[in-house]
């Protein structure tokens, strides 16, 4: 299952979490959110954004 979170602090800030996404394909998910939200303070990936979903390396190479 694929999850977005939107965290609220008691300050006002805000933190993007993604879960069960693979590769960058997280980021094209919350991008919509960070737009919304304003500029982007820091990042932190997590192991599956380095991760490589066998089908899409299929699916890119067909493209190319």
């Amino acid at each position: 299952m694929k999850i977005i979170q939107v965290i609220v602090a008691p300050d006002g800030s805000t933190k993007i979490e993604t879960d069960g996404f693979d590769g960058s394909s997280c980021r094209q998910a919350s991008e919509f959110l960070e737009h919304a939200l304003g500029s982007r303070q820091s990042e932190r990936l997590k192991s599956e954004f380095h991760q490589t979903n066998p089908s899409n390396i299929h699916e890119q190479a067909r493209q190319q």
